[in-house]
């Protein structure tokens, strides 16, 4: 096979499908309960891209995060739409009295308002438990252990497998199970075409499920620098040790999208290396997809990205269409 090279596409399974961005443009593939497959393409400026300032190293990282996660719940909203529309026997339910409140205070911005409310919400959960229940646990140790490095370190241990333990319990749902399927099918997609492979059923199928610029890979980065950090700045109190997990996230963040961008974009045995770790994570996220899976991936693919051009450029691959018109 050949060797990989950078395409700049990158993508997020939802429900029942596959969203796929390159450039300022992003497209949704779903399967319909019906077999079809429903497209949806539209444009998504980023943060980056419409202030020049955010671009700059280490801080870039933050704002994508915050586009991925816009990105991603537009996405995962629409899939949502299509996945119930299928269902053309069921009846629509009273919105609670949350929706009620949300839809007579906001209007037709209620939509948004319940997305950030559930944004914020799922981020403030994140830290409970990804970053300070960790904290707490490696400090129960503090009688036992006087080493403050060893602590920093057993603390960065409880984080991944506390990580580690969540994916594996949410895996046991039959949505996610298949979601984690619909992920396996974008790396394939992706490896394929960077591989220089013609994006064919037959050829995604055969591709890896595990790529360098995955966000579980980031994910299991941010663990491990945060271990680094944590040994050097270690608050005396408590408090101040909380307080200080998230300060330093944003930091460890932007560190952390830098690695990630560098090995996403290099292709040699060191780079490879370093990125080993974060692809052995992505096969509690990444299951082996159907070859119908493949389908929708391919289609969220091609709807925002010229896949045969790419080849043609990247990897010199003649078509038949090419042979033709010569």
């Amino acid at each position: 096979m050949a060797r990989q090279k950078y395409s700049g596409i990158g993508g997020q399974a939802i429900l029942e499908g596959i969203m796929m961005k390159n450039g300022e443009y992003y497209a949704c593939a779903v399967r319909r309960e019906d077999g079809g497959i429903a497209v949806d393409k539209q444009r998504y400026v980023s943060l980056t891209d419409r202030y020049p300032l955010l671009r700059l190293p280490f801080v870039r990282g933050i704002f994508s995060f915050a586009d991925s996660m816009i990105l991603g719940m537009r996405a995962l909203n629409w899939s949502a739409e299509i996945y119930a529309g299928g269902d053309e026997s069921a009846t629509e339910e009273e919105p609670s009295k949350f929706e009620a409140f949300l839809e007579k205070t906001f209007g037709e911005k209620a939509m948004k308002v319940m997305m950030g409310v559930i944004m914020a919400f799922s981020f403030l959960i994140a830290i409970g438990i990804f970053m300070l229940l960790p904290m707490f646990l490696a400090r129960l140790l503090k009688r036992v252990i006087a080493s403050e490095t060893l602590i920093a370190v057993l603390e960065g241990v409880f984080r991944i497998l506390i990580f580690i333990c969540y994916i594996k319990a949410i895996s046991r749902m039959e949505d996610i199970h298949r979601t984690f399927m619909y992920h396996g099918a974008e790396h394939k997609c992706i490896n394929c075409v960077e591989h220089g492979l013609p994006l064919t059923v037959e050829n995604v199928m055969k591709s890896s499920r595990e790529h360098k610029r995955c966000g579980t890979s980031f994910i299991l980065i941010v663990m491990m620098i945060s271990i680094l950090f944590f040994i050097v700045i270690r608050p005396e109190t408590l408090l101040l040790r909380a307080v200080s997990r998230i300060l330093l996230m944003p930091v460890i963040a932007g560190v952390s999208y830098e690695f990630l961008r560098f090995t996403g974009t290099h292709d040699s045995a060191l780079v490879n290396a370093l990125s080993r770790p974060g692809m052995w994570m992505q096969g509690l996220t990444t299951r082996e997809p159907t070859p119908d899976m493949a389908e929708v991936a391919m289609q969220a693919v091609e709807a925002v990205f010229d896949w045969k051009d790419y080849l043609r450029k990247n990897f010199g691959t003649v078509f038949p269409e090419d042979e033709a018109s010569a």
